[in-house]
């Protein structure tokens, strides 16, 4: 039974790591511009969840290796979002003058 419960628990701690990012997510795409983000900071953020999905999968833990893979897909759209709005949308701007 605790088992279960831990189980659960960790499910859901897990859902709500990738959700976390949503937030973060939707406002640098209605401010367009990434200033007050570190692209250096979720780049990391990446590369942990990478390896928790490889130490997943070579332990069999299929949990861990799913639910660190949503948080790898929000974490990820959040940092090629930043990188955008850092230096590929200025690039554009420029373009057009």
């Amino acid at each position: 039974m605790i088992k279960i419960i831990i189980e659960t628990i960790f499910s859901l701690g897990l859902f709500f790591n990738a959700v976390l990012f949503v937030p973060q997510i939707i406002r640098l795409y209605k401010i367009k511009n990434s200033k007050s983000f570190s692209l250096a900071t979720f780049i990391g953020f990446n590369l942990i969840q990478f390896f928790v999905i490889l130490h997943g999968y070579l332990h069999a833990d299929y949990l861990l290796v799913f639910g660190t893979a949503l948080s790898l897909l929000t974490s990820g759209a959040l940092t090629i979002l930043i990188f955008y709005y850092k230096f590929l949308s200025k690039n554009e701007g420029e373009d057009e003058k």
